[in-house]
């Protein structure tokens, strides 16, 4: 009898273990695409923004990253962006599929400027953004470094009117796999 109740609570233990790995699987796979919780990256927590690799962020491989500002950074309104990105990032960018999206909207973009030796990207909107809202950076057709590992992007903004500021938004912490 006791043996039988010792099999059954092994068979319910060895259930619920199989229902936990199998259910969280999926969440694992799909980490690498998004910023997830960083403890210990040197930024400041209210500075680090957000970001989407559509395509999992495979080292080698192509991708289209979505780099998100939320609209309380952007409270003095946007004329250009400045994006930076740290010397051992090795990747490529395709300067005429890159987009600024706000509610969903596509905004007119003047002209983009990749200085790969400075390592820096920026974005002359056509007409200045105004109010506070979120913005979307989308890259796309994006060549991943070869090897992986984990990026600082920096965001600038100029704000528009009679003194232009250029003022510090945040940092993207992201991830590429190896």
């Amino acid at each position: 009898m006791n043996l039988l109740k010792i099999n059954n609570r092994g068979f319910w233990a060895t259930l619920a273990l199989t229902t936990t790995l199998v259910t969280g699987l999926p969440h694992l796979v799909s980490a690498q695409s998004n910023p997830g919780l960083t403890l210990f990256s040197g930024v400041d927590r209210q500075d680090i923004l957000n970001y989407h690799l559509d395509f999992g962020g495979k080292a080698g491989g192509w991708d289209r990253y979505r780099l998100r500002i939320p609209g309380k950074k952007i409270t003095q309104g946007v004329s250009k962006f400045f994006i930076t990105y740290p010397e051992y990032y090795t990747g490529k960018f395709d300067v005429d599929s890159i987009q600024v999206r706000v509610k969903d909207k596509k905004l007119p973009i003047r002209e983009v400027v990749w200085d790969k030796e400075s390592r820096i990207i920026e974005i002359d909107l056509e007409q200045p953004l105004l109010e506070s809202n979120r913005v979307e950076l989308v890259f796309s057709n994006v060549k991943n470094p070869e090897n992986g590992g984990t990026f600082y992007f920096q965001a600038q903004v100029l704000t528009p009117g009679q003194v232009p500021l250029r003022l510090n938004v945040g940092t993207w912490i992201l991830s590429i796999n190896n």
